[in-house]
């Protein structure tokens, strides 16, 4: 019988961390139940890890606190990646080939391992998605059993600033190995994007604290994804310097302002000593840059809004009231919010929000790549066997006697008589005193 598998995740973001563990069936049903975060404040910016011994020991404790949910050590994780410099670069890679043979994946990936041996300055590659395939300058959804003279991949390069890896790499240098980096935006994609949204036209907006991550498909390959240093955070710290408040009140009043995007029917009510109508006006105008913002990446990646059918919205800052209406009116493309991969089970009523909706496509992503009989967590093992009241003897084994009690050796000495051997031994003489023996007669 095959044993399910363990899959554990990480997602470092700008304002919590979150590790979580999904149980791999070996019909491929995946669960997931246990799931653990810890927020922090300024340790990590625009997605960047800045102090890495302060999210060293966040991560250290997260671990540790799933492995004793499942009894078990954790051996290995999928690390997610995201943050400010990631973004995409695209490249056109060439190549002349036979024509006596067909095409086939080893050359394909050949052609797109060479494309990566000229380094992007001050970049790192994070990974490589191919965007087209042009056999003889047709263009071909699979190259692989064709035959023709030459062939032309164009592909997308994930790329980041080398301190984004590098810093996740300390932080996981108290021992417990990353199995794979997975680019989170592209995860997401890939589970909460329906085919035909990849197809169609669709941009998927991140919106988290610090960042917003900008993903566009279009005919099912990835033409564009950016990286933008904006975020829910950008709202907050606009009501703290324009109303001089702490940012735990100006987080709250944020959050408790039905829908601060339309400051003119805002009700005019104090809430923590704020005017509501005030912080609504800093809200919107900030939030209406963003937005702006997220339109522009349309024209950076070379296409119009008619190209794109659908916007799918996610992130912590998506919640904000009225922000869904806003994007859609401004941008004229219809926008939805994004919901969890359909094929993760979330056992944990407790867990099942949307907030998490990145580490969950993460766990679903690193499921589709683990290999068989491989696992991220080696459970505690017990010797199964019958449960008595009481103390219990150790059981022996063929290599080693059982454990006997030394016994006292004394000099031939009779053994004591039992008690009932005493009153046996006294009916026995009474019958004899009874029974008139053969003088007496």
């Amino acid at each position: 019988m095959e044993k399910n598998q363990y899959i554990v995740a990480l997602e470092i973001g700008s304002s919590k961390i979150v590790g979580a563990i999904a149980e791999k069936t070996s019909a491929g049903y995946l669960s997931v139940k246990h799931l653990q975060e810890e927020r922090h404040l300024n340790s990590v910016r625009y997605g960047i890890v800045q102090n890495v011994e302060n999210i060293k020991s966040s991560v250290n404790r997260i671990l540790k606190n799933l492995e004793g949910m499942v009894d078990g050590r954790i051996t290995q994780v999928y690390m997610g990646v995201s943050g400010r410099s990631l973004h995409s670069i695209v490249s056109e890679v060439n190549r002349s080939v036979g024509t006596t043979e067909p095409i086939t994946k080893e050359l394909i990936d050949r052609i797109i391992h060479d494309a990566t041996s000229t380094p992007i300055r001050n970049h790192d590659t994070v990974d490589i998605v191919p965007r087209a395939y042009y056999v003889d300058k047709v263009a071909t959804p699979n190259p692989v059993g064709q035959f023709g003279s030459s062939i032309k991949i164009k592909v997308n390069f994930i790329v980041a600033k080398p301190s984004l890896k590098l810093n996740l790499n300390r932080v996981m240098s108290f021992g417990i190995p990353v199995k794979d980096y997975i680019v989170t935006p592209l995860a997401v994609a890939e589970q909460v994007l329906s085919e035909s949204d990849r197809e169609l036209g669709c941009m998927l907006v991140d919106m988290g604290a610090e960042t917003t991550t900008v993903t566009i498909y279009k005919n099912k390959a990835l033409i564009y994804l950016s990286t933008l240093p904006l975020g829910g955070r950008n709202l907050t710290r606009d009501v703290m310097s324009g109303l001089s408040v702490l940012e735990e009140t100006a987080e709250n009043v944020k959050k408790n302002i039905n829908n601060p995007l339309d400051p003119g029917n805002v009700s005019n009510v104090v809430i923590e000593g704020v005017s509501a109508r005030d912080a609504a006006n800093y809200i919107s105008a900030r939030t209406g840059e963003i937005i702006a913002n997220i339109n522009q990446q349309l024209a950076d990646a070379g296409i119009s809004s008619s190209d794109i059918q659908s916007i799918v919205l996610i992130g912590g800052s998506a919640h904000l009231g009225g922000l869904q209406q806003k994007m859609e009116d401004t941008i004229k493309i219809k926008v939805r919010k994004g919901q969890n991969p359909m094929g993760l089970n979330i056992l944990n009523p407790d867990i099942n929000r949307m907030e998490y909706i990145e580490v969950f496509s993460l766990l679903a992503k690193a499921a589709e790549m683990i290999e068989d009989g491989e696992t991220c967590i080696e459970l505690n093992k017990y010797a199964d066997g019958p449960t008595f009241e009481g103390p219990q003897r150790p059981v022996g084994n063929d290599s080693e006697p059982e454990y006997e009690r030394p016994v006292k050796k004394t000099a031939s000495r009779p053994s004591k008589p039992s008690r009932w051997e005493k009153i046996r031994k006294q009916l026995s003489n009474l019958m004899s005193e009874d029974e008139p023996g053969e003088d007496d007669q």
